[in-house]
Parts: C-alpha cells; structure tokens; sequence
C-alpha cells in the first residue's frame, strides 16, 4: 500500500522555523519518502506503507522532544505498490 502523510506542528513562527518543525522536517527527510514537500503551512510525503508509518512515528517523537505542544497528522491511500520495486498500481481512473 502507498501512502501520503500531511503534517503541522504548533506553534507556528512566522519569523523563523522552530526547533519543533524543523525536527519533524528531518525526521520526514531522513525517511527516505518519495515526494516530499516542506512549507511553513503544512508538510507532504509519500511512500510505501511502513516507511510512511515510521516515519510517522520518528516525527512526533522527534517533534514533541523539540518542544511541540500540537502535531497535526493526516495519513491518506494514495494507491497499491506492486511487486518489490515499490512502484505505485495507477489510481482507479488513471492511466
């Protein structure tokens, strides 16, 4: 299965990135995801169901340690792998 991992922590610092959303950034990065996109508004990522799900689990420890006082995690299906390459089944619909 892929899946895709939305996130925010809190507080927000529109000045400068804290310490909390950095963390949860390099714990994403580090994962070695596909697709992974940074904001200051929300962070994406994507891969195979139990890198995502590690991952996941690296970012709010990571995050909270760093001083997060909320994290906001959505986890989406974006599609089936097949075989051992990883690669993503098309999306019903797509060609």
């Amino acid at each position: 299965m892929r899946l895709r991992v939305e996130f925010t922590t809190e507080p927000f610092d529109l000045d400068e990135l804290p310490p909390h959303a950095r963390a949860a950034r390099e714990a994403v990065e580090a994962a070695g995801l596909d697709a992974v996109d940074v904001g200051p508004f929300g962070n994406t990522a994507e891969g195979r169901e139990d890198d995502v799900l590690a991952a996941v689990q690296r970012l709010l420890r990571a995050s909270l340690e760093a001083g997060a006082r909320r994290v906001s995690v959505q986890v989406s299906v974006v599609g089936e792998t097949t075989g051992d390459a990883g690669e993503a089944a098309p999306e019903e619909g797509t060609a």
